[in-house]
């Protein structure tokens, strides 16, 4: 009982992250520039 109890909460928080991420990427807030700034007009978080 205690694992799927566990394995809920996990499921729940792996569903908000990806929705967040998601919803970033949608806002144009995500960056992927490979820790290069000069390639995500200076918003990485790398800088």
């Amino acid at each position: 009982m205690g694992t799927l109890i566990v394995l809920a909460i996990l499921i729940g928080v792996v569903a908000l992250i990806l929705r967040s991420m998601i919803k970033d990427k949608k806002n144009g807030k995500s960056c992927h520039c490979g820790g290069d700034p000069k390639n995500c007009g200076g918003r990485c978080p790398y800088s």
